[in-house]
């Protein structure tokens, strides 16, 4: 009887230790993020209840692009224009996002992306953690 725990709660943590799949997660990317928390890369957590700014990011094939968005209220978005294009990569079994522009090139590391909630990791290890945003309802 011990045997079949011991086997049962192998296989469990052998299946909860599974590594998302780099390309699944490239198809949940597409959409409008509002951040939730960041986490310094002392530990330290910043929650964030509401957003005046959302992320829209829009993936064809390998490449997207980031637009800062705001979000009115009758369901439409309003932006200043400015967005940042991103190339994905897979490398270490891992998606990232490779930014460059004028001023700067960076990386993200893709930790988790899934249809309602996005966690990705920056070059100053902080993690950021978004929820798919919800448009206004007042009904």
């Amino acid at each position: 009887m011990n045997y079949k725990i011991t086997y049962l709660l192998f296989a469990l943590f052998i299946i909860s230790c599974k590594k998302p799949n780099p390309e699944e997660q490239k198809q949940n990317l597409s959409g409008y993020w509002e951040i939730k928390t960041v986490e310094m890369a002392d530990g330290e957590k910043k929650k964030f209840s509401v957003n005046t700014i959302v992320d829209y990011l829009e993936v064809k094939g390998d490449s997207g692009s980031r637009t800062k968005v705001s979000p009115k209220f009758d369901g439409t978005f309003t932006t200043n224009g400015v967005s940042e294009d991103f190339i994905l990569k897979i490398e270490e079994d891992s998606l990232r996002m490779y930014y460059k522009s004028p001023f700067d090139e960076w990386k993200e590391t893709v930790i988790e992306a899934k249809d309602s909630s996005l966690t990705v990791k920056n070059r100053d290890n902080k993690i950021y953690t978004y929820s798919k945003f919800k448009k206004f309802d007042f009904e």
